[in-house]
């Protein structure tokens, strides 16, 4: 694979919410492993109450040390990690999470991880792709934009379809629409808002 090939930290040096719909359709590289994403969350650095900044200190000192496209691992209530990667150098800095994938690489080394044979299901959610994966804290701070055995692939199709719909599982401003996934793709957590609940929530956004 020649280094060229993955996406390169210029990538996350710009808006958050730009990264995490355009990652849509890369595909993450991981070990002898591998997904097309086909969902993302964005959440910005400042004046988001959903987003750890809002309430960490190590993470808002976690933004200021490491450069875009470093890697950011949590543990989501005590049992799952999830996989957040860091954008900054644009007008506002913020984190984007990895919520699901189609497996793509890799699949006996995944089902035996999450002991099902369901592909549709090995990566339909951020605990379950690290769970597959294989990711956990060892990767923390690590860079995606420097190692072949851990980077993006940009899109292979010209054309990808993404809908942008409400952030889910938080209970603090939920109601942004900066949760993308692939159009119609069988491989996401949890299924799109039908499209006149998405304009409503938009047009309710706007007017605040």
């Amino acid at each position: 694979m020649a280094k060229l090939s993955w996406l390169p930290c210029s990538f996350f040096e710009r808006d958050p919410l730009v990264c995490a719909r355009e990652l849509i359709g890369a595909e993450l590289v991981w070990g002898k492993c591998s997904g097309i994403i086909v969902e993302t969350e964005a959440y910005l650095t400042l004046n988001d109450e959903a987003c750890h900044t809002f309430t960490r200190p190590s993470s808002r000192a976690f933004v200021e040390r490491n450069l875009p496209g470093a890697v950011y691992i949590y543990m989501n209530y005590g049992v799952h990690w999830m996989l957040n990667l860091l954008v900054k150098g644009g007008e506002r800095s913020g984190l984007i999470l990895v919520r699901a994938l189609e497996p793509r690489r890799g699949l006996s080394l995944m089902k035996a991880r999450r002991g099902l044979d369901d592909v549709r299901r090995l990566c339909s959610g951020p605990g379950k792709l690290a769970q597959a994966l294989d990711i956990t804290k060892r990767h923390h701070e690590m860079s995606i934009c420097a190692d072949s055995r851990h980077c993006l692939l940009p899109a292979g199709e010209a054309n990808v379809r993404v809908v942008a719909d409400p952030r889910i599982g938080i209970s603090r401003a939920k109601d942004f629409p900066w949760r993308f996934t692939l159009a119609e793709s069988p491989f996401v957590s949890v299924p799109v808002r039908p499209a006149l609940t998405r304009r409503r929530t938009a047009m309710t956004l706007r007017t605040k």
